[in-house]
């Protein structure tokens, strides 16, 4: 990490420096200095079941008003008029999560609004993540400290450091910061646990009375954020079109050398959003993810079975290479090595040395631990990340499957199931390979727009809120801006399914698990047999940022139907028409019809959000 945060530089390569000339593209709504803010109904819970316990955690920002951002009547009045009426603001921008492209075009946009806002608006940046924040610890972002960072990779503009904002002792570091920087607005730039954080710190500050407006921005590679508002993180599409680049490349050595497995595991956190996307990118022989191990509760030895029977058909017409994608949190969806790692949490919990940890497992979980290889065992050991959860990137779960599916093959062979040739491995992690790239057009597009918002969310006083953007699948003057309170995508975790389900722990933005229902991976499954057994490769290239192709987006965001915006507008303009149609003095026969037809969907309705009917998600998530 480059020590002299924002110090302006020269851009290094010709690409770089090609990048840097990429002007991002605005909705119109976003294209004057001066925007329109609707206000919409109040929001509920994405999880009924949790709503009256997220009430009770954010008495003072729970249920706030959508918000969207629409072109004034009088754009080129108004924004005259604007600049001489309009007190400066003073914002403060940190990096919370883990680095993702696109994310300094956040701190771009966010810059840009303001300067439209007013001239003499100051944009401080807080140097090394939450822990600069914590020390007041900032730069002011300039045009001159911006240039070098435009269009380009990384978290080097600010750095990052512990990615939390959680104990008192935090909060009331930032809240003290914030009141001597006298700030009207803080932008915290993260993925879910981010968010989470930037919820509690905005509940506190309204209640103690700070000024300071807090607002998140989904900015995570992992597209783990996803849910009614928020439709794909910035970094994402940049992350999976790099990895499925390298993924083709590797596809290519294993078919012209027709002797080796290669077992491909991808960052992407708990989730298997990546994986999938890359999957469907690059078209590899096997994808393990996650959330199917977990719904069918798949035991770490039917999941190695699954993988051999995959290495037998293929064998049966004389293949013996092919390429197997793994998700990083495939090991925590296996119930064993998911209950196995909740032991050892416990154990670094309450403080038990690493090196006595074996020792004082359960019989059943010291017998697991036992059989699995020594590399995993050490890796198991990890002390927690900064969210409490196992350091799933330094554990080589591709290792440990490519190991033990050596030693079922070999077995195999010996029993005389299997007469094809040896099995032989090849192991990777693309992890950091991506999220320092260069990010694509959309990702530049989708963090500058999130900028902007910021910056209006902030001027509306608004705090508590998400800056999101829906309709992405869209071109950009499509678009449509919000701003989306956090506890509407809160939930609480329950102990079970069904009925008897009880909620715990704190309510919190969680990780969304790969929608098993939905288009995306219906997509997977038709073309999971031809990708076993016909190693039809798909090789996209590098990212593409002019010509044809430049402006492609994730397949896994084109393929769904997500605009909940719109379809909010669709509902109003629906319940508008009853009210016009169903006008005192209407026929009675019109009136039966609307109290008939509002009791059935009433109770459609009510049984779809009751409380009962609400399960556990379909993945482990601390």
């Amino acid at each position: 990490m480059n020590a002299d945060y924002g110090a302006p530089t020269a851009l290094a390569g010709p690409l770089q420096q090609r990048r840097a000339l990429y002007q991002p593209r605005l909705p119109p709504c976003l294209q004057g200095a001066t925007v329109r803010a609707e206000y919409g109904e109040a929001t509920t819970t994405i999880d009924p079941a949790g709503a009256h316990a997220v009430a009770q955690a954010f008495p003072r920002t729970y249920g706030q008003r959508l918000v969207t951002f629409l072109a004034p009547d009088d754009a080129a009045g108004a924004d005259k008029a604007a600049v001489h009426e309009r007190p400066p603001i003073r914002v403060g921008v940190v990096f919370s999560g883990r680095q993702s492209p696109g994310g300094h075009n956040v701190v771009w946009g966010l810059h840009d609004a303001l300067r439209a806002y007013n001239p003499h608006s100051v944009l401080y940046g807080f140097i090394g993540g939450t822990e600069g924040l914590f020390a007041n610890k900032t730069l002011e972002i300039t045009d001159d400290v911006l240039a070098s960072y435009k269009n380009q990779g990384g978290f080097d503009l600010l750095g990052r450091s512990i990615d939390q904002i959680r104990s008192s002792k935090q909060v009331s570091a930032a809240m003290t910061t914030c009141h001597n920087l006298n700030l009207d607005g803080l932008v915290i730039v993260g993925g879910v646990t981010s968010n989470s954080d930037a919820a509690q710190l905005a509940e506190t500050l309204v209640q103690k009375n700070c000024k300071t407006k807090v607002v998140g921005v989904p900015v995570s590679l992992n597209g783990d954020l996803k849910n009614q508002f928020v439709e794909t993180t910035v970094g994402f599409d940049t992350v999976c079109k790099v990895n499925s680049q390298l993924i083709s490349n590797v596809c290519l050595d294993a078919i012209s050398a027709g002797k080796y497995y290669y077992f491909v595991r991808l960052m992407g956190r708990k989730a298997s959003h990546v994986a999938l996307e890359c999957a469907l990118q690059s078209h590899p022989n096997m994808l393990i993810m996650g959330e199917e191990v977990a719904l069918s509760k798949l035991t770490l030895m039917e999941v190695i079975n699954k993988i051999c029977d995959g290495v037998q058909a293929r064998a049966e017409l004389d293949k013996y290479h092919g390429v197997l994608l793994i998700p990083e949190g495939l090991i925590e969806s296996i119930p064993e090595m998911y209950a196995l790692i909740q032991e050892i949490s416990i154990l670094h919990n309450n403080n038990v040395p690493v090196t006595e940890i074996p020792t004082q497992l359960s019989p059943w979980a010291a017998a697991l631990f036992q059989f699995l290889p020594p590399f995993i065992r050490r890796e198991l050991l990890l002390h927690q990340e900064s969210d409490n959860s196992a350091q799933l990137s330094q554990i080589d779960t591709e290792q440990l499957l490519a190991h033990l599916v050596e030693a079922e093959m070999i077995k195999r062979t010996k029993e005389g199931r299997y007469k094809g040739k040896k099995f032989s491995s090849v192991c990777h992690f693309f992890g950091y390979q991506a999220r320092g790239s260069l990010p694509s057009n959309f990702d530049c597009d989708y963090a500058y727009v999130l900028g902007h918002i910021s910056l209006h969310m902030i001027a509306a006083g608004l705090t508590g809120y998400m800056a999101t953007v829906a309709n992405l699948k869209d071109p950009v003057y499509k678009w449509r801006c919000a701003a989306a309170p956090l506890t509407a995508m809160m939930s609480v975790r329950r102990h079970l399914r069904g009925p008897g389900a009880i909620p715990i722990g704190k309510p919190a933005i969680h990780p969304s698990p790969i929608d098993l229902k939905g288009k995306a991976y219906e997509l997977l499954r038709e073309k999971a047999s031809s990708f076993l057994l016909d190693d039809f490769y798909r090789t996209p290239g590098g990212i593409q940022f002019e010509g044809p192709g430049s402006d492609a987006k994730p397949i896994t965001l084109t393929i769904e139907d997500q605009d909940y915006m719109g379809d909010i507008e669709m509902l109003k303009l629906y319940l508008d028409k009853v009210k016009t149609i169903v006008k005192p003095g209407c026929s009675r026969d019109t009136l039966k019809a609307a109290i008939s037809s509002m009791i059935s969907v009433t109770h459609v309705l009510t049984v779809m959000s009751h409380p009962l009917n609400t399960e556990l998600p379909l993945y482990h998530f601390n």
